[in-house]
């Protein structure tokens, strides 16, 4: 199998500007301002308010975009305040609705529930939280036992089951708040939104037609835009499944209490009345940067040529990194100046740099193959005699590991623990951890099988990428670009 390797032809097109390239990386290391940030880890400085020099958007769109942010009270007090310090401050118009009515980091935020049939209220058992919630406030919470439930949320945690009951009644009361916005963006609070790339999105569709733009789902039949990458809505599509919502609203309640999923079954109303959704993907991403495989292709679309617009299951820190990177690029590229942000320029300018040939205490989440005792007992010993030595000893040490890596052409990166080797084709950053990701789902947006560590000595997660693979890499999904002629997905 052929490793990363640019075509002949591309490697003649680039000498000159590798040549150039390598010039001016030297100069810059040597005359680069000591103020531009260089993370080494996910860094949580301080952000500036605007009067201290905050970058936003200066876009006429701006104004008429209502922005709505779907929460919970198991989960808004940890997870909203590091919005109001960051992607928010550029923000003029928002709201939050939640499932109950509270004030957090003096803002607002919106029971959404309140109309929800009373005969439902009684009679499905999530709605038991809401009651407490409702009479108690957070004195009806109990993190101890029942929640806890992490980024992506738990099918046995209440305030989960509660969350697919506020998306037509948000959807609803959005436009009651706001009968003029021309466009509804509906986000959760591990949702990044980037504001001016996103802005520049909405720009490229007539707002006086019915839009439904998401990044795409499909279940029990129906295709609808996954709710934490975010969507769009257009004002004439949300008029349309209002007034669907009135006029079912007995109808569609009875199927919420049957599904589980609350964007199913707003993508199914959409449906119903003639709103198809839009297929943004890559913009839209239900990974975060963490998680993110750079060279991800569906539809025929290759991530690392597009636009920028939303990632998922974003922590508080890598939100606030994301943001401080946006904000640096913007002061260095004023908007209008040049092309938006895509994924490679993410990649090049604030990913590459954290790639190291090992970092302990860190999970770089290679969910390739494996190779630890266990893995090699499911095998036949036909299948192990065709392993190399290598290979078959990769899960007695890190470098062994590695050496795994490197003898496999299109390895990209590793991880060991002791008794545990993972290597991968796929390169993804990942993140501080005392557990070793072996199985990522995508679905569901989070490791399903790991390995633990206590963390203490040796028994530490280390990660490393084959660091002489990573241009190489580069320029091959940098070729793939070649054929991109518009970095927005319009049709």
């Amino acid at each position: 199998m052929m490793g990363f390797k640019p075509s002949k032809a591309r490697l003649r097109r680039l000498r000159p500007a590798l040549l150039v390239s390598v010039i001016l990386i030297t100069i810059f290391i040597y005359l680069r301002p000591t103020s531009i940030p260089a993370y080494s880890t996910w860094t949580t400085t301080s952000v500036q308010g605007k009067e201290d020099g905050v970058v936003c958007p200066n876009s006429p769109l701006m104004k008429d975009v209502f922005v709505v942010i779907r929460t919970g009270a198991t989960e808004a007090q940890e997870k909203l305040p590091v919005h109001f310090k960051t992607i928010l401050t550029c923000v003029p118009d928002f709201i939050i609705y939640s499932d109950m009515n509270e004030i957090v980091d003096g803002h607002e935020v919106h029971d959404v529930l309140n109309e929800v049939n009373a005969t439902i209220k009684k009679s499905a058992p999530e709605f038991e939280l809401y009651e407490r919630l409702r009479t108690r406030g957070r004195d009806g919470l109990d993190y101890q036992t029942t929640f806890g439930s992490g980024p992506s949320g738990a099918l046995d945690n209440p305030g989960w089951k509660l969350d697919k009951w506020k998306f037509l009644p948000m959807v609803d009361r959005a436009l009651q708040e706001r009968p003029k916005a021309k466009w509804f963006v509906f986000v959760e609070p591990d949702t990044y939104f980037m504001w001016t790339n996103l802005l520049e999105y909405l720009r490229q569709f007539d707002p006086s037609k019915p839009w439904y733009i998401g990044k795409h789902m499909y279940a029990s039949a129906v295709l609808f835009a996954h709710g934490g990458s975010g969507f769009a809505l257009s004002r004439p599509a949300v008029e349309k499944v209002s007034k669907h919502w009135s006029d079912k609203k007995t109808e569609i309640e009875q199927a919420t209490l049957k599904g589980w999923a609350g964007d199913m079954i707003l993508g199914k109303a959409l449906s119903d009345v003639g709103v198809d959704m839009f297929w943004a993907y890559p913009h839209m991403q239900g990974d975060s940067l963490t998680a993110l495989n750079w060279a991800v292709e569906k539809l025929e679309r290759q991530t690392w040529c597009y636009a920028a617009a939303t990632f998922h299951h974003m922590s508080a820190d890598e939100i606030t990194t994301l943001w401080q990177f946006e904000q640096t690029w913007y002061r260095r590229n004023p908007s209008g100046s040049g092309a938006p942000l895509r994924f490679r320029d993410i990649f090049n300018n604030l990913i590459r740099h954290r790639l190291r040939a090992e970092r302990s205490g860190w999970d770089n989440m290679s969910v390739g193959r494996e190779y630890s005792d266990e893995a090699l007992a499911k095998l036949s010993q036909n299948d192990i005699d065709n392993l190399s030595l290598v290979e078959q000893n990769a899960h007695s040490s890190f470098d062994m590991c590695q050496a795994t890596c490197e003898q496999q052409p299109r390895c990209i990166q590793f991880s060991f623990v002791p008794g545990k080797c993972a290597v991968s084709d796929e390169l993804r950053l990942g993140r501080t951890s005392d557990t070793q990701c072996l199985e990522y789902s995508n679905a569901a947006g989070k490791c399903v099988k790991e390995a633990t560590t206590t963390g203490k000595g040796d028994d530490v997660v280390r990660s490393g990428w084959i660091m002489d693979r990573i241009p190489g890499y580069m320029y091959w999904l940098d070729e793939f670009c070649d054929t991109v002629h518009d970095i927005w997905v319009t049709k």
